[in-house]
């Protein structure tokens, strides 16, 4: 399948030139445009208890759209906030992807929601990482650019505000940084590190801090 991601790194956009019969699944509302020969088919993907808990609980749309070419044609896609868009070829492995970031991927892939357990229950991103496995395309979203990293055999530390996806060569644990009192008024709060071999994907801005510091400038309810 060929696409080019346009526009980088702040208002990215995700052209997929799609043959007759070839098929892309995207998040619900992310379509910009699309040729007049592709027609949409809207599913619960992973059937209704799994699109449940992709949305209640993995930070993602209920539903999930189909763009099936019936002639040869091309589709738009764009993520809802200002951001990046990055494109992992998966051959058989699997690749986790923090909540909100999953855009797009060829129908050939899985897509299920992996419980994070107790090292997420600490991460102000939530319970949930999805887990999207086999052959195919995947696109990933970000709040502003992507940074791509790759680990050999070694340790990193990063924000959990800006963990986008990493490959299932890595595994990771959520800490403090430095004591209790570091962790409340640092404004760093907690750090996920990472171990093994495998790539990162990082934002180089984080959502949750975007929010913080617009809130003082929000009107106050009366």
């Amino acid at each position: 399948m060929q696409h080019e991601i346009m526009y980088k790194p702040a208002y990215t956009l995700l052209e997929v030139k799609l043959e007759a019969g070839e098929r892309i699944e995207a998040e619900s509302g992310s379509m910009v445009y699309m040729s007049p020969g592709i027609e949409i088919m809207t599913k619960a993907k992973g059937g209704v208890f799994g699109a449940l808990t992709r949305g209640l609980l993995g930070g993602e749309s209920f539903f999930t759209n189909t763009f099936t070419a019936s002639s040869k044609g091309i589709v738009g896609l764009a993520p809802p906030y200002q951001g990046d868009i990055a494109h992992h070829r998966l051959n058989g492995e699997t690749l986790y992807i923090q909540s909100g970031s999953y855009m797009a991927s060829t129908p050939e892939l899985s897509l299920d929601t992996k419980w994070g357990g107790a090292k997420s229950f600490f991460s102000r991103e939530g319970l949930f990482l999805l887990k999207m496995a086999g052959i195919g395309d995947a696109f990933i979203s970000s709040f502003g650019a992507i940074h791509e990293i790759k680990l050999k055999g070694e340790s990193f530390i990063i924000d959990t505000g800006h963990m986008v996806a990493f490959t299932d060569g890595l595994d990771y644990k959520v800490k403090r940084v430095g004591g209790l009192k570091s962790t409340i008024f640092s404004g760093e709060g907690l750090v996920a590190e990472f171990k093994g071999t495998g790539t990162l994907y990082l934002q180089t801005r984080s959502m949750n801090s975007f929010i913080d510091w617009l809130m003082p400038f929000l009107p106050k309810g009366g």
